[in-house]
C-alpha cells in the first residue's frame, strides 16, 4: 500500500505562487508516475499535471501549462507542483496520485493511488 499527503496548499492573492510537495509512505513509489490533479466546488476532478517515473516526460493541462511546473525528487518527496501566476480559477482542493505503470497519465481512471487532497485559494 501507499499513502500519499499533500501540503503546502493556502490562501494566496491573484498574481502568486505557492508550491505543493506530496510525501509517499509505505511502498516506495520512485518506479511510479505520478500525478496532480484538482477539483473545485461542485465541478468534477480535473488533470492538472503528470511526470513520469524517470522525470523526462511531463504532461500540462492547457489551462496550467506555462505557470505551473511540475517536479518530483525520489530520494525524497516524490513530486512537488510549482504554481506560479495563480488565478481565481486555480481555487481547489488539489490532489496527488500515484500511477503504477510509471508513466505520465493524463485520466484520473489510470491512478492507483491518492491523496486527501490540499486546499488552494486563490483571491482576486
Amino acid at each position: 500500500q501507499v499513502q500519499l499527503v499533500e501540503s503546502g496548499g493556502g490562501l494566496v492573492q491573484a498574481g502568486g505562487s505557492l508550491r505543493l510537495s506530496c510525501a509517499a509512505s509505505g511502498r516506495t513509489v520512485g518506479t511510479y508516475g505520478m500525478g496532480w490533479f484538482r477539483q473545485a466546488p461542485g465541478k468534477e476532478r480535473e488533470f492538472v499535471a503528470a511526470i513520469s517515473w524517470t522525470g523526462g516526460s511531463t504532461l500540462y493541462a492547457d489551462s496550467v501549462k506555462g505557470r505551473f511546473t511540475i517536479s518530483r525528487n525520489n530520494a525524497k518527496n516524490p513530486v512537488y507542483l510549482q504554481m506560479n501566476s495563480l488565478k481565481p480559477e486555480d481555487t481547489a482542493v488539489y490532489y496527488c496520485a500515484a500511477d503504477r505503470s510509471g508513466q505520465a497519465m493524463r485520466p484520473p481512471a489510470f491512478y492507483d493511488y491518492w491523496g486527501q487532497g490540499t486546499q488552494v485559494t486563490v483571491s482576486s
